[in-house]
């Protein structure tokens, strides 16, 4: 209640009246979509909710991937879900990659077309063959999507001028590229005061009650009313609705000291993309080892454990660098969301209440989670 009274009535005025829409969560999907809503609605009051300093999630944690899936991927998924779930994924990622690069722009967002590069050990042959001999049906599938005829290949040969050590196969995505994630995020920011759009930061949400004529948003600062509110909270979702199909999977995450003559250049998926690594400038970048303890990793609590680091470094030094001692100057970790099926949840929970979730990787928060939800927001 003391900080209810702590604010004046200009701040009460100004901040924390009545929006016509709220967005509770400040990561990709959050901002972004708030940039849209206000295209779409010019007269709009839109106001972005971040419970801390930075987004908690993985907006600004991730490993800066701009991907829309490797062979091994891509053949998993569709025999899950099918070719026409596949597609429209794939649809939304490029197309959402395509949006953020003509919303910010390469310059300001690092976007680099570096390529993706899939890496199969030894132990991997049967899947390495297998997504081989995939590599003219995706070329063919994906070709319209992607504008491009030749979007995978065989480069096993580049395996040696990479330094790589204990892979015995590597197949790459020429169309894919990575982002500097910090300019990116700074840069959605920007653009969505310059839109507008007001942004609060440090102001969690603890409630959502839609069951008036206008939805109440009660936040710790006190309650906030909305015409409508989008719930861009990913993985943290489930601590308004339950019942959605969203799993928390933290994801932790390294990069070395400065490496003189580093030879890598690109994204790199090992291990079924358990693993993640590429350069930052002339730093590696690790992460992953989920799949070491499933049960410890499905959490959306913050934090390192020894078990997944230890792996992170043996392959730092046995694979990526092999025989170097390294200093790591960062870690950190960050949350994604999973579930049964392989297409983001998007979708009016409640009236007047929607709720963009699973939206991993770059292209579907822009794409599917960004657009589709400005154009549902103006119903």
């Amino acid at each position: 209640m003391m900080a209810e009274q702590n604010f004046s009535y200009w701040e009460r005025q100004t901040f924390l009246g009545y929006y016509d829409v709220v967005i509770v969560g400040g990561g990709i999907v959050g901002l972004s979509a708030a940039i849209y809503t206000r295209q779409l609605r010019p007269t709009a009051r839109v106001c972005v909710l971040e419970r801390d300093l930075l987004p908690n999630g993985a907006s600004t944690k991730n490993a800066g991937f701009a991907c829309f899936g490797s062979i091994s991927e891509l053949l998993a998924q569709e025999q899950k879900s099918g070719t026409a779930a596949l597609l429209r994924v794939v649809q939304a990622r490029w197309d959402g990659l395509a949006r953020l690069r003509g919303l910010l722009g390469d310059e300001v967002s690092g976007y680099e077309g570096v390529g993706g590069f899939e890496l199969f050990r030894p132990e991997d042959r049967a899947m390495a063959e297998r997504s081989r001999a995939h590599i003219d049906y995706y070329n063919q599938l994906l070709a319209p999507i992607i504008g491009a005829e030749r979007i995978f290949r065989d480069a096993t040969s580049q395996i040696s001028t990479m330094g790589l050590a204990g892979v015995e196969a590597m197949l790459e995505n020429a169309a894919e590229g990575s982002l500097h994630t910090g300019r990116m995020m700074e840069a959605l920011l920007r653009r969505a005061w310059q839109a507008g759009v007001t942004v609060l930061h440090g102001c969690p949400v603890e409630a959502i009650d839609g069951a008036d004529a206008e939805v109440r948003v009660q936040t710790t600062a006190g309650p906030i009313g909305a015409g409508q509110v989008l719930l861009a909270t990913n993985a943290f979702t489930q601590q308004f609705f339950p019942t959605l199909d969203v799993v928390p999977g933290r994801g932790q995450v390294l990069v070395t000291e400065p490496i003189a003559n580093l030879r890598l250049r690109g994204t790199f998926h090992y291990d079924e993309g358990y693993y993640y690594f590429r350069h930052v400038g002339n730093r590696v970048l690790l992460g992953g080892g989920r799949n070491l303890d499933f049960a410890t990793e499905t959490t959306t609590q913050p934090g390192l454990t020894s078990r997944v680091q230890e792996q992170l470094e043996h392959l730092l030094t046995t694979v990526i660098l092999p025989g170097q001692r390294l200093r790591i100057d960062y870690r950190w970790s960050g949350v994604m969301a999973f579930g049964e099926e392989l297409e983001p949840i998007i979708e009016e929970v409640e009236p007047r209440i929607f709720v963009a979730a699973r939206c991993n990787g770059m292209g579907v928060a822009m794409g599917t989670g960004s657009g589709y939800c400005a154009a549902r927001l103006m119903c």
